[in-house]
């Protein structure tokens, strides 16, 4: 790649993609510049078949490159870059062959497995290699399920898939392959144990990448099909959207926290080195890594996909569900009158949410929720409790003092969210920015272009060119200490 001089922008494609869509957007980056433009958004829609539910990712790789073309025609690309959630991925046959389409993350083969790979892997010595939180759909497990093993050669991560097809070369980017399960904290490298146990051949796991890499030339069809320059290079970043996010938090200190606000609340602290204690285990956090060797402490939570499903239920029923209007009236509600811990697996599957949270609610005794403001005020309240838990667990277990929290990602623009994190956990909150994935990704490219020095100018240029928006804390937090025992998350 050619290096550049921060005095000539340079514009960036990232293609970044979400549990329920993708989208291109485009970066043009420079010494006090940083703007985005969306070029192209499509739906990442679930396909029920009879043996699970799929990805679509065909459709997803054609949505990226329905953007691309959008953002070359316009554009003169530097380079290009790919993100997405973790953990799931395709096998590749002897030929290069996508052995079936991806499993979603959400299908239960994953969880059936649990129980077998913990007779070979016992949970502690699990976490002791990997410091990884333990969900059902972790990647090693979802493995322990896979029918096509004997036939695969390759493994690749949905952002690794999407990058082979447009350039041919393979490779495994290490921000997501340290949610796998397969990857070992402590030597930065796949774990030959965890192999081992799983009787998993060593030559399926494709060399490991780092943000920043070169990974390869767009494929002469895919220049063609896009527009693109034929040397147009793809660049790894962190590939998995937390690590982009989180790597565009605006903080000016070591002492902030951030909250990753989507789909998931992906909720913790930036650290220099894993925690891989037994306490750290039971609490279950995660270590998973960032940008330059960085440790994102962290747990997840179940974000606002908990409102985004209770807005299709009551959108398949043909009522009214317009989120400003909700949130209007979630604001007017009568505060902790439902209360439910976002986690509980019963709110994992999709489905009717608001008849489950009810269900929640009668099972426990407490008042149900009578219209749709008093639902999205029991969400919203109920997943700022989680973010206090899981941010007061974490400051606890690594003796880190928090005096801000950062929140990034789509959740920023939710106000009520926000104020009542805020007030929950008694820190002011820095909310934006929104489109942190992208810019993360955007950055992380630009950094390997010379435009931007290190981590820390990324974020000062994020703080000077965003908009962000502060929340103090505003109330008496022991109403939030008796919320949080009633739900058990104090």
């Amino acid at each position: 790649m050619t290096p550049r001089t921060p005095h000539t922008p340079a514009a960036f494609a990232a293609a970044d993609l979400g549990a329920t869509s993708g989208r291109v957007l485009v970066g043009r980056v420079g010494r006090d510049r940083l703007d985005l433009t969306e070029t192209h958004r499509f739906a990442n829609t679930p396909v029920q078949l009879p043996d699970g539910l799929h990805w679509n990712a065909l459709g997803l790789y054609q949505g990226v490159l329905d953007g691309l073309r959008e953002a070359a025609a316009r554009w003169d690309l530097a380079s290009v870059g790919i993100d997405s959630w973790a953990v799931d991925y395709g096998l590749l046959d002897a030929d290069g062959a996508l052995l079936g389409n991806p499993f979603h993350y959400r299908d239960p083969r994953g969880a059936a497995a649990v129980q077998a790979v913990r007779r070979r892997l016992p949970a502690r010595e699990l976490y002791r290699i990997t410091g990884l939180q333990h969900l059902p759909f972790n990647t090693i497990f979802q493995l322990a399920a896979e029918k096509h093993l004997d036939r695969a050669r390759t493994l690749l991560l949905l952002p690794d898939l999407i990058t082979h097809w447009l350039t041919g070369t393979v490779g495994a980017e290490v921000t997501n392959a340290s949610t796998t399960g397969l990857y070992d904290a402590r030597t930065g490298s796949w774990s030959a144990p965890v192999l081992a146990a799983l009787n998993l051949d060593p030559a399926l796991l494709p060399a490991l990448r780092r943000p920043g890499d070169h990974a390869g030339t767009v494929l002469p069809h895919v220049a063609a099909a896009t527009g693109l320059r034929p040397d147009t290079p793809v660049v790894a970043v962190a590939s998995h959207d937390t690590a982009s996010a989180v790597a565009a938090v605006p903080a000016d200190t070591e002492d902030f926290a951030y909250i990753s606000c989507g789909t998931w609340s992906l909720a913790g602290l930036e650290l220099d080195a894993p925690v891989l204690t037994d306490a750290s285990r039971a609490a279950n956090f995660t270590n998973e890594l960032g940008i330059d060797g960085t440790v994102r402490y962290l747990r997840n939570v179940m974000g606002l996909w908990l409102l985004s499903e209770s807005q299709r239920t009551w959108r398949a029923r043909g009522e009214r569900h317009h989120l400003p209007e909700l949130l209007e009236r979630a604001a007017a509600a009568r505060p902790f009158a439902a209360l439910v811990d976002p986690g509980a697996p019963e709110f994992l599957a999709p489905g009717d949410l608001p008849a489950r949270l009810a269900e929640h609610c009668a099972r426990t005794g407490q008042h149900l929720p009578e219209d749709q403001g008093a639902v999205v005020r029991c969400i919203l309240e109920s997943l700022a409790l989680a973010h206090r838990h899981t941010l007061f667990q974490a400051a606890h277990l690594t003796g880190r003092a928090i005096r801000a929290v950062h929140l990034v990602g789509g959740g920023s623009r939710n106000a009520l969210l926000c104020r009542l994190t805020a007030d929950a956990t008694g820190l002011p909150v820095i909310a934006g920015p929104a489109e942190a994935t992208a810019i993360g990704n955007i950055l992380v490219q630009a950094r390997a272009h010379g435009l931007v020095e290190d981590r820390g100018a990324m974020r000062r240029l994020i703080a000077r060119t965003q908009c962000l928006r502060r929340y103090e804390p505003a109330g008496d937090i022991r109403a939030w200490d008796a919320a949080a025992a009633r739900v058990g998350l104090a």
